[in-house]
């Protein structure tokens, strides 16, 4: 098969869902409905975590031919193409009048990850996301990842460095390390023999990584805020191969709303964690997901939460409204916060995080900056062409000209427009 440059004209669509919120959701069926209408003789294949967790609300769908569940997915390819006679296994579907055959099973049978690279379609020549770990042994109580996604495991050591090294050799310049609890990557493996075994720290992965691969930079993906040692921060700040970007989940400013969502840490650890990073790294990314409308979140946790954001030294912020999960305690929890109020308070802390986004990017101008050119060549404005770039510390840079993609360049911060840095070449 070939890569169609269009849902429209595909034989097959897969489409990878996300249940984190009602709104993922919702947005996963607008697709599945759109896609059909535009398509009406195209298969669709549904993948991911919102297969995972309502397989049969998706197989009702018009125009879906197969549901996929994480626990597939490993076998997607197989499945699609076989349209899913694949051994032995016969589909639920099999046993139903429904006519989308369905592909799932019980995501904590699964002790080990196989994993490849993904692409962001956007950004599919310069920045492979490799996933080394899935799955989580943590209970927030607004969360339904660990239902859909398993516990946590690991990608071992060798298969991350075989895949490090395969994406070098076929020319990537940055490769971004992720997982779904990052930080607790090798927990689940040992090294040593014997009574000497120990298990295996994500420190160690980034520190082979370093040793033993060529890849000219790593980035490092979301990481929670009790693994962010002081050995990682220094690692990072430190080496010149691992981007200045940390992104630290806070979730709330309010010790209490911290202990309901059954988080880890307590208002101070944080601050401490992220006072630390930008002590190492001041020129860094720092980023945070918060989430405003948990059930119970008063106006006086509201303001807990929105003047940590204000007095940390935030460069961005993924602000998400509180949304229930079915099957979680949260979704059980008295005292909902009203729609009109959560909305309020998002748009508040977006607001705060803009300012202070922007504020990070100004301190720029003038200065020279690292970046890799993301797009061989951006639409043409009244100021000529330019070339889209994400500079090491995670903002935008639009550079004048057009340029190769997947090239690390310097350049030097004209000026800002909007949630662009504008700047000119200096080398390659």
């Amino acid at each position: 098969m070939q890569r169609a440059q269009a849902p429209e004209g595909a034989d097959v669509v897969v489409l990878n869902t996300c249940t984190v919120t009602s709104s993922a959701d919702q947005d996963a069926r607008a697709a599945i409905r759109r896609i059909h209408r535009q398509n009406p003789q195209c298969r669709v294949v549904v993948t991911g975590c919102y297969a995972q967790r309502a397989p049969e609300e998706i197989a009702a769908l018009p125009g879906v031919s197969q549901v996929i569940g994480n626990s597939h997915k490993h076998q997607l390819a197989e499945l699609t193409l076989s349209q899913g006679r694949v051994g032995p296994f016969v589909p639920l579907s099999a046993l139903t009048d429904k006519s989308a055959e369905i592909f799932v099973s019980d995501i904590f049978a699964h002790t080990e990850l196989l994993a490849a690279p993904v692409f962001d379609a956007a950004n599919e020549r310069t920045r492979p996301n490799l996933k080394v770990q899935d799955g989580c042994d943590n209970r927030c109580s607004f969360c339904v990842i660990p239902y859909v996604r398993g516990q946590s495991r690991s990608l071992a050591l060798s298969e991350v460095l075989r895949e490090v090294e395969v994406l070098v050799r076929s020319g990537y310049r940055e490769v971004v390390i992720s997982g779904i609890n990052l930080g607790r990557w090798g927990n689940d493996l040992a090294a040593g023999n014997g009574s000497r075994r120990k298990k295996l720290r994500f420190e160690s992965l980034v520190q082979a990584i370093l040793d033993q691969t060529a890849v000219e930079k790593i980035r490092i993906s979301s990481v929670e805020p009790m693994d962010w040692s002081d050995e990682l921060i220094a690692m990072m700040s430190s080496s010149p191969r691992i981007a200045k970007h940390a992104h630290v989940p806070m979730q709330s400013g309010s010790d209490r709303v911290l202990r309901a969502m059954h988080r880890k840490y307590r208002p101070w650890h944080y601050r401490e964690k992220i006072s630390r990073i930008r002590e190492a790294m001041p020129m860094a990314a720092i980023g945070a997901d918060v989430m405003v409308g948990f059930p119970g979140e008063t106006d006086v946790d509201f303001e807990q939460t929105r003047r940590m954001v204000e007095e940390l030294p935030f460069t961005y912020l993924h602000v998400f409204t509180y949304s229930a999960r079915p099957g979680t305690p949260a979704a059980e929890m008295k005292n909902h916060v009203s729609l009109q109020v959560a909305r309020e308070r998002n748009r508040v802390l977006r607001d705060l995080a803009a300012e202070k986004k922007a504020v990070f990017m100004r301190s720029f101008v003038g200065q020279e900056v690292e970046a890799i050119t993301l797009q061989s060549q951006s639409a043409g404005s009244d100021d000529g062409s330019f070339t889209e770039t994400l500079t090491e510390n995670y903002l935008k840079l639009r550079l004048r000209g057009e340029h190769q993609s997947n090239e690390w360049i310097r350049a030097r911060v004209e000026h800002v427009d909007g949630d662009s840095m504008i700047g000119t070449l200096i080398s390659q």
